[in-house]
């Protein structure tokens, strides 16, 4: 006996709302099983005799769309199975779904993904798809209900609209379609929508303009920043020189692995660690001007577990999370107070990203290979930053560094 799929309002049990959840009933040889849409609706807008949303119904044709894939997927695994002469029951039906990454919605799979990426440790990752998440909240006036199938070209251009009226750039348009872009790609993966649907062939996300304006600066910059007598300044507004110039003289290590450096990262005159963001070791030559910056911060009885700079605290800051949110309210501190100092030295925007961005300018002025640079930096993504330093030869490091000043 072939099963039967039916669309339901089960009215027997309410959700705390007061709406009704819509299920899908899967019925066969007398037996059944209800499986739920994620979906609900008050019992006004369902037309209970012919099983489907009445024509008031807020946001009908995306429900129906909804119902009319699910409905096709179980549909589908029922002529699979026919035709493979395959026996089944309405166990087997639903547990083959049931099995899988059960998201329903945009949403539902921004949630798994956000709560994936915290349990990994990934908070910043987080942070971007939360982001993006809020954002197509904000579009859709907080409609938690957005199927894959209603994202098309034309939604997404309603969408790079509705940013640009906003005040979005190209550069945060960018990010924003590039991690929808994302979800939208593990949905297909993940056989939550059918590649059918899949909107970023007609609509590219490329032709967005992300160059950003040069920011590195000239040596003479640096030394102006160096010589500036902050003596009777706030200590805030020293840590914040200080990362910078050893940002600078440390092969542009960025602030969240300052951040993480530990005494016991110090070895044979030179700092090794592992970067954050890849995994990737990296090995550079540890110069006078950073040492000077390191015997600064150094109190007497610190170990090789002590983090180098007074930012993280391994008695206070003990989860990811702790980390995370303290180094970037720490950063944001830092870049406010950078801005600061560049304008007491004519430097129209100082931050600690400048410092990473003019030590690759110097690399390349230098004599190190312009290709694997340019390659690698390639700034029209400020994303490829995170490997810039991988290909490099430490002796083609060491070499150049010598040139910093």
């Amino acid at each position: 006996m072939k099963a039967n799929i039916e669309v339901i309002c089960y009215k027997y049990k309410p959700l705390k709302d007061g709406t009704l959840p819509l299920m899908l009933r899967v019925t066969k040889d007398r037996k059944r099983k209800y499986v739920s849409l994620g979906l609900s609706l008050q019992e006004k807008f369902w037309d209970f005799e012919k099983g489907k949303p009445k024509r008031n119904c807020p946001n009908k044709e995306q429900i129906e769309r909804l119902i009319a894939a699910k409905t096709a997927e179980y549909n589908d695994l029922i002529v699979e199975m026919t035709a493979q002469q395959r026996e089944y029951t309405v166990e087997t039906l639903v547990s083959h779904f049931h099995n899988q990454v059960r998201c329903a919605t945009v949403v539902e799979l921004y949630d798994k993904l956000i709560d994936d990426m915290k349990r990994g440790g990934k908070l910043g990752n987080a942070g971007v798809y939360k982001y993006s998440r809020t954002s197509l909240l904000k579009f859709t006036g907080q409609r938690l209900q957005i199927p894959f199938s209603d994202i098309d070209a034309v939604w997404l251009r309603r969408y790079e609209n509705w940013l640009r009226t906003s005040g979005c750039g190209d550069t945060t348009i960018s990010q924003l379609f590039r991690t929808l872009r994302s979800v939208f790609n593990k949905a297909v993966e993940l056989q939550l929508v059918k590649r059918d649907y899949y909107p970023f062939d007609a609509y590219k996300v490329s032709k967005f303009d992300t160059r950003t304006k040069k920011r590195a600066i000239t040596k003479e910059d640096v030394r102006k920043v160096i010589a500036l007598d902050l003596s009777q300044g706030y200590p805030s507004e020293q840590l914040a020189r200080d990362i910078f110039v050893f940002s600078y003289f440390g092969a542009g290590i960025n602030f969240a692995d300052i951040a993480l450096l530990k005494y016991g990262n110090v070895r044979d005159g030179r700092v090794q660690y592992v970067r954050k963001k890849t995994g990737k070791p990296i090995n550079f030559l540890l110069t006078e001007e950073m040492r000077n910056i390191i015997a600064k911060y150094q109190q007497q009885g610190q170990t090789d577990e002590d983090y180098i700079f007074p930012i993280l605290d391994r008695r206070v800051h003990r989860t990811e999370q702790q980390r995370y949110d303290r180094t970037h309210k720490v950063l944001t501190n830092t870049n406010r107070w950078l801005r600061k100092i560049g304008q007491r030295v004519g430097i129209e925007h100082l931050t600690t990203y400048v410092a990473r961005h003019t030590f690759a300018t110097v690399l390349k002025r230098s004599g190190v290979n312009i290709a694997i640079i340019s390659e690698s930096l390639g700034h029209s993504d400020l994303s490829t930053t995170q490997i810039y330093l991988d290909s490099f030869e430490n002796s083609q490091i060491d070499a150049a560094m010598v040139h910093l000043l």
